[in-house]
């Protein structure tokens, strides 16, 4: 969801480093693997580190408030994330949001951004025992689906989430966002959103494919 099919990724990064300035440290490019793409606890206990100070728990709290009152305020949509969800949806090809934001994030920006997209379900950080870059999420979603992780293919923008997807056994759909993120036999990299459709994503379980 966040950088993937909505632009949400750099109100995170703000968000983070409000709370971090907070806190007495400065974000910076260095944080950034600590950051983007993982969960609101993961973040958390990154920054209480490097600040030496502050309550895990307290610090995800404020970092869940502080992002979802910009979610509130818009979150607007990744290049040809409406398209796809369109193509999907008009080729009966079943598909779910699996995301690492918590639940009430989640449904702020489904409820928003991506509202009217039929979804089959949501999963957020809150439905699995660990989130993202474990593979949890992706095997609770195959199995949702009825389908074999072996059989989906998921959009990932971030290194955690790309590495749970493939741990799961998805193939992986990789238009990066902030971070890089590493390459690999069932990975295929894309630009953009535009222009993918259900042909493309079929022809990612067969293999990496190129622009």
């Amino acid at each position: 969801m966040d950088g993937t099919l909505v632009d949400t990724e750099g109100l995170w990064w703000r968000t983070t480093e409000e709370i971090a300035a907070d806190l007495g440290h400065r974000l910076t490019a260095v944080d950034a693997a600590e950051v983007v793409g993982r969960a609101v606890e993961d973040t958390a206990a990154h920054l209480v580190t490097v600040a030496g100070r502050g309550a895990p728990e307290a610090v995800a709290a404020a970092l869940t408030s502080a992002f979802f009152a910009r979610v509130e305020a818009g979150a607007p949509l990744r290049p040809g994330a409406r398209e796809l969800l369109s193509a999907l949806a008009r080729d009966g090809v079943p598909f779910a949001l699996v995301s690492a934001s918590p639940r009430i994030v989640v449904d702020s920006v489904v409820g928003g951004a991506l509202a009217h997209v039929p979804f089959r379900f949501t999963l957020s950080a809150d439905d699995t025992p660990r989130t993202k870059p474990h593979p949890d999420p992706y095997r609770a979603a195959a199995e949702r689906l009825g389908v074999r992780p072996q059989d989906c293919v998921a959009v990932e923008d971030s290194p955690d989430g790309a590495a749970s997807a493939e741990a799961a056994g998805c193939a992986v759909l990789v238009v990066p966002s902030l971070l890089g993120v590493p390459g690999s036999p069932r990975r295929t990299f894309l630009p953009t959103l535009e222009g993918v459709d259900a042909q493309v994503l079929r022809r990612c379980l067969e293999g990496p494919v190129t622009a």
